[in-house]
Parts: C-alpha cells; structure tokens; sequence
C-alpha cells in the first residue's frame, strides 16, 4: 500500500492536520457541540453572513469539528474541498442536482447503488431530467449515450454486486470534452486505494457509514472536489436540503479515521483470500472481486487502484431458494446485515429483496454479497466452508 498521498504521509494527514493547535494542548479535537457562532462586532458579523461558506454562524452550515474532518478527507481525496453531510445517500444527491435543472439529462451507470438508481430512474424524472442508463465498461457506451444536454455522468468504480469497472480517466476527458460534471461514488476502494480526481474525475462521493467510519456506528456521506464545486454545492443544494451532519458523527468519523490505513490493508488481505477460497470451490460458479486475477477487468484494477476492500460477491452453482437459505442461516462468524464496511464480516444472499422466490431474476438467485471484516481469516473460511457443505 502506497503510504505517501500527493507529498503528504498518510499519518501527517489522519494524526496531525488541523490539529497543531487544540484549545488547552487536547490530544484528541474536542467536539464543537453547539448550534450558533457569536460575532465581536457589526462588521465581523455581516461579513460571515456574506460568506457563509467560510464561516460559523449555524451548525447547519460550517462547525469546527465538522470542517476538520473535512480537511482530512479531502487530503486524502487529493481535492481542494470536501462537505460532510448527513448519510452517503444524501452526498450522492446534493453533487449530482447541484449541477442539473428541468430539461436536462444524465448519464448513469446500470448498476449504481438501488438509491442512486432510484435517484435517476424516478425522483429526477419529476423534475424534467431525463437519464441513459448504460454498463459502463468501455468508453463506446458513454460515447453513445451523451447528448446535448448531457450535464452529468454518473459512475460507481467498482460497482455494486457485480464490481464491474469503469474506465476513469477515459470517461473524465470525454466528459471534459463535452462540459459534462463527472461524479464517482469511490466508497469501496476508499481514497487510499483509489482516488478518482487525480484521473480527471470532478467530484468523488462516500458513504462515511461504510470504512470512514468503520465501526458500524455512524451514518454520513462526504463529497469532494475543487473549491468552486464544493463552494456550489453548500449554497444551492446543503443549505437548503439541510443535510446536516451532526458535530459527533463527525468526530466519531475523526475517531475512526486514525485507523483506516491499518484497517483497510486486512480487508483486503481478507477479502483476496476468501475469494480464491471460494474460486477454488466446485459448487461456486464464479467471484466477483476486482483484483482476483481472473476477474475480468483486473488489468483495469490493477491500473486504477492500489489496492481492494472487504466487499464482493460470488455465485453458486445452484439456482435451487431452499439451499440458499439453509446456507445463509448455517454461517456463524458472518452477521446477516445490510450495508458494510464495519469490522465485522456479513453474509447477504441478493435474493433476500424479493418478496417472493418466483419473482428472483435467475442471476440473483445464487448470488451473494460477503463483506470480509477484520477477524481471523482461517476462521471466515471454515465458517463459509462448513455453511456451504451443509447442502452438497
């Protein structure tokens, strides 16, 4: 793993930036929670209701403990800027509609996260937006659905379930090229394996719930970029939608950042062993892990990040529902939970979002998701092992 980001240690970033100066020499940054800044004067007051962006006068806007956590992501994002907001669902939001309006359209890749979908699929239609939809592997897709109004391309590298990619700094020049925004949700990689703004992309998103945060205990979003985007985006669309991150979340996100370059190293560790565990396998179909060499695009991987986290999926042999359930509730160590990016390893069967077995597509029937955690990974084999053999 790459220690060095643009110049700047990893650890000067995550231990020391912002925080050379704390109010009586704190070790850790104190949490600024209060909801209103007071101003000395007249002047000092109309010029930070001038420019709000730069100033605390409201924690629905800038809070001390919300802006240095926002410094260090966004070194970490090699960005100018970043917003922290109240989940990843909302950061996705407020970068794509702070750059459309009626009447203009988007393009979105097929396989984006279900409220990002839901995002170009349905709640922009009501607005005049229209979307193309397209896999996104190669550049020929995005080539062919631009438009004239394209305003927006939206991309998920790798993508949900599938972990498909997206070829970053092909899709950015085209983007240039026509004057279209480009926005990345890079939650999976993280910015110390992947950081789509150095490859041309303009704002790059996060589930802070998922490895920011890391302990399954908070729920945040992030969005980075240059300073005029950011700058953008907390006048039109934060301040108004009032997507207001709480002052502990943020610090619990601080907390949790301390940690991320020894703990994102182990989900992969992990990750990679299980999937050629599972690959190895003769009821297991295929993996769908990036940087497994027989993945499809892992020369694409290999060239766009340094690295892998704990979540992918596999697909068994079998189609038959029952199976899949035995499995599921034989795993022991994995949870049965939705999201990840926690210390904790999860078991999620694709098919458990339909409401009757009739209704599963084939290709979910049999397709799971597996976040790989932090525990040991001879433990996480034997469980999957013994759930799997469970229905030969």
């Amino acid at each position: 793993m790459n220690e060095n980001l643009d110049g700047m240690n990893i650890t000067d970033i995550l231990h020391h930036m912002g925080e050379h100066n704390l109010p009586v020499n704190a070790v850790a940054p104190p949490i600024f929670q209060n909801s209103i800044f007071c101003f000395d004067s007249y002047d000092a007051f109309h010029e930070a209701l001038m420019h709000e962006s730069e100033h605390y006068i409201y924690s629905r806007g800038n809070n001390p403990t919300v802006n240095l956590c926002e410094e260090k992501i966004a070194a970490l994002e090699h960005t100018e800027k970043a917003k922290l907001v109240s989940s990843g669902v909302a950061a996705i939001s407020c970068a794509v509609m702070a750059f459309m309006k009626q009447g203009d359209h988007a393009v979105c890749i097929s396989s984006a996260y279900s409220w990002a979908n839901y995002l170009f699929r349905t709640y922009l239609k009501r607005f005049g937006v229209e979307t193309t939809f397209v896999e996104g592997s190669n550049i020929e897709d995005f080539e062919q659905a631009i438009r004239p109004n394209t305003k927006v391309i939206y991309l998920e590298s790798p993508a949900t379930f599938t972990f498909t990619l997206q070829p970053l700094r092909e899709v950015a020049e085209l983007a240039k090229k026509h004057g279209i925004k480009t926005v990345i949700d890079n939650t999976w990689a993280t910015p110390l394996f992947q950081n789509p703004y150095d490859m041309g992309i303009d704002l790059v998103v996060h589930s802070a719930s998922k490895y920011l945060g890391g302990n399954s205990d908070i729920v945040g979003g992030v969005v980075c970029g240059s300073k005029e985007d950011i700058t953008r985006i907390f006048n039109t669309e934060f301040l108004m939608q009032g997507q207001v991150p709480d002052p502990f979340m943020a610090w619990l996100i601080l907390r949790n950042l301390r940690t991320l370059h020894l703990r994102m190293p182990v989900h992969y560790r992990n990750a990679l062993g299980l999937a050629e565990f599972l690959e190895a396998r003769d009821d297991v179909e295929n993996v769908n892990y990036p940087l497994l060499p027989s993945f499809p695009q892992y020369e694409l991987a290999k060239k766009q990040m340094r690295g892998g986290s704990g979540l992918f999926s596999f697909r068994l042999k079998t189609r038959d529902y029952e199976k899949i359930r035995r499995i599921t509730d034989r795993v022991k160590f994995f949870k049965l939970a939705v999201s990840w990016g926690g210390y904790e390893s999860l078991f999620e069967p694709t098919n458990l979002v339909y409401k009757n077995a009739a209704d599963i597509p084939e290709d979910r029937m049999s397709l799971i998701r597996v976040h790989a955690g932090l525990e040991d990974l001879e433990l996480l084999k034997e469980d999957l092992s013994q759930a799997l053999d469970s229905v030969r």
